[in-house]
Parts: C-alpha cells; structure tokens; sequence
C-alpha cells in the first residue's frame, strides 16, 4: 500500500503506480521523484546537451502521464518504459537538431572561424567517443535502439527489456545480437559476443 510519504523503495512502486492510475496525483509526484535523476542522465548520455535533456526528461514523464494506462511495468516498475521513451524522444530530437545544424553549417562563415562544438569535439576524447556511439544508436531502428539502450547502459536483461519493449524473450535476444552486430560494424570496435554475458537480471 502505497503512502503520501513517498515511494522509497522497490516494495513501494507497485502501490503507488496503482494509486497513479486512479488519477491520485501525489503518487505520479512521488514516481516522478523516484525516476527524474535516472531518466535524466540516461537522456543526458542519448543526447550530450543539458537544456535538451531537461526538455525530453520533461516530455518523457508527460508522456508516461498521457499514455498511464498502456505503460508496460517491469518488475513492479515503470523504469524500463520510461528509459525506451525516453530513448526515442531523444532520437527524434536528434533528428530535428540534425537538420537544423545542417542549414547552420550551410552559411557561410570565415575560414579560420571554429564554432564550439567543433572546439570540444577537438579536445575531448570522451566526447567524441560517445557522439560516435550516439550516431551508431541513430542508425538502428527505434525498438532496436531501445534494446541496447536498456541492456548496455541500463544493465537490464534481454528478458527485462523483452517486457518494456512488448516482445518475446526469444525476439529480443535475436534482434539484441543482430544489433551489437550492426554496433561493431557502425563502431568498428565494439565487442560482440553472447548478449548473455553482457547484461545480467537484475531485481528493479
């Protein structure tokens, strides 16, 4: 049974979820208190830009409000749903922020002139390796991207992610090797060995 205190644990998540579904307010508050941080890194590492992050965490927690009765719960959790919607909101923004860079980039400039991206791209390592990631996640399909999102980052297990995502175990576990595969060859360095020994289940 869930309380107005909060949902402090793993045991609290399923009453107070329920009491959200009854349209009782302090309980969505108390989920959005739980998962905001999480949410918000994991946007933050999809998208590298903190105003953006804000944003699609902002739009992911609309979105588990608008869409409350069809949320698929893992293990007693919204977590995994908020992850793979959070995954594609961040795509999609991606795309958008693409094309906009794209007219910028279309104007002419100074030779010499550098803008700040290119600045931080030129000195941080870190940076360069995660953008790299980020466009090998953008060549995948959304669920596929959400697959690997969920069990490479997320450290859920193909089953768990099998749940969020509507798809069988067998499924995921096919289409989560076919997408490391496609990682490596997008990466040229990622390992692809057995799924299995990649991710592990873990009690949300």
């Amino acid at each position: 049974m869930w309380t107005v205190q909060g949902v402090n644990s793993d045991r609290d998540e399923p009453g107070a979820w329920d009491a959200a579904l009854r349209g009782d307010g302090d309980a969505f508050v108390a989920i959005f208190d739980r998962h905001r941080d999480r949410v918000y890194r994991h946007t933050l590492r999809m998208i590298a830009n903190v105003h953006d992050a804000e944003d699609v965490t902002a739009a992911t927690f609309l979105e588990l409000w608008r869409r409350r009765t069809s949320v698929r719960v893992v293990d007693g959790s919204v977590l995994p749903w908020l992850l793979v919607t959070a995954t594609n909101l961040s795509r999609n923004l991606a795309r958008g922020l693409r094309r906009y860079r794209a007219l910028i980039d279309a104007l002419p400039r100074a030779e010499t002139a550098e803008s700040a991206g290119d600045f931080a791209v030129e000195r941080i390592e870190e940076e360069r390796i995660a953008q790299q990631v980020r466009q090998a996640l953008g060549a995948l399909s959304v669920s596929d991207a959400a697959l690997l999102a969920l069990t490479m980052f997320e450290h859920y297990s193909p089953a768990q992610a099998a749940i969020a995502l509507g798809i069988s175990d067998g499924a995921a576990r096919t289409r989560l090797h076919r997408a490391r595969a496609r990682m490596a060859t997008k990466l040229g360095a990622l390992p692809v060995g057995d799924c299995d020994n990649t991710t592990k289940e873990t009690t949300r």
